[in-house]
């Protein structure tokens, strides 16, 4: 006996008593926001996975096509990558100069950085995906040169 993609009845013949789907066909999907006619995804969703891995997930949108010409989706990853740049030198950078002022009791001061990077990284995550557009100081305009030129 089959049953239907769609909706998992037992169906006799070639179409789906219940809802009237096709037997051996896939499911039909609905059009929601997160494809695009051209079977691209929608700028949000591009946008939130250019933060997602930082600076791998920025190079891969900014490599793949059609990303790669889209101004919205290329500001985004190229503020992920500056992020994600300015999180590594801050961090080392930090714990570097305390144990070189022998200060090991503020050590516990670049947790706190990474942990403030952290909190921000999740932040634009949240709010990329939701199609908002937070333009960070310092690196933003400068990421938001490169996504034009």
């Amino acid at each position: 006996m089959a049953f239907c993609a769609t909706c998992g009845s037992a169906v006799e013949g070639q179409f789906c008593a219940k809802c009237g789907g096709r037997v051996g066909a896939a499911p039909s999907a609905a059009p929601g926001p997160a494809m695009q006619a051209s079977g691209a995804m929608a700028d949000n969703v591009a946008s939130g996975l250019c933060y997602l891995v930082g600076l791998i997930t920025g190079i891969v949108f900014l490599v793949l096509a059609p990303y790669n010409k889209n101004p919205v989706v290329r500001f985004h990853a190229f503020q992920s990558i500056f992020l994600n740049v300015a999180w590594i030198i801050i961090s080392y950078g930090l714990s570097i100069v305390l144990a070189m002022l022998h200060l090991w009791s503020m050590l516990f001061l670049s947790s706190l950085v990474g942990l403030a990077f952290v909190v921000l990284w999740i932040i634009l995550l949240i709010q990329t995906f939701q199609g908002k557009t937070i333009v960070l100081p310092l690196i933003g305009p400068i990421a938001q040169q490169q996504a034009r030129g």
